[in-house]
């Protein structure tokens, strides 16, 4: 079970990675866009790169738990229970790695932008 909630959540990283590209491919069509003012593309592109780079934190975040929890996974017996597993999961920051129940939430979010945070 541990490693199959490892490649989900290896899933939703590589999900939010593209999230995160997507959004400064937003902030770079929005400053080529002659619809706009000047004023207001940069504006609206420093916004769309200042959200880009929060989830890339977040994700670097979720990488560094995520090897946490490998480490840990390498440390112990083949013969490891699952609850010795699950302890592995609990012990970690981050919410969403650490309660079953918020794992991959930001993709169920509808309407608009994943929430990362």
């Amino acid at each position: 079970m541990s490693l199959l909630k490892l490649a989900a959540e290896l899933e939703e990283t590589a999900r939010q990675t593209a999230e995160m590209v997507d959004g400064v491919f937003h902030a770079l069509a929005t400053l080529s866009d002659t619809g706009i003012t000047s004023e207001k593309a940069r504006s609206e592109a420093i916004s769309q790169i200042v959200q880009a780079l929060q989830a890339q934190d977040r994700i670097e975040q979720r990488c560094r738990n995520m090897a946490i929890a490998t480490r840990h996974f390498a440390q112990m017996p083949p013969t490891a229970s699952e609850e010795a597993l699950d302890a592995v999961w609990h012990s970690l920051e981050m919410d969403e790695l650490r309660i079953n129940s918020l794992s991959g939430v930001a993709r169920h979010v509808s309407g608009g932008d994943a929430e990362l945070f």
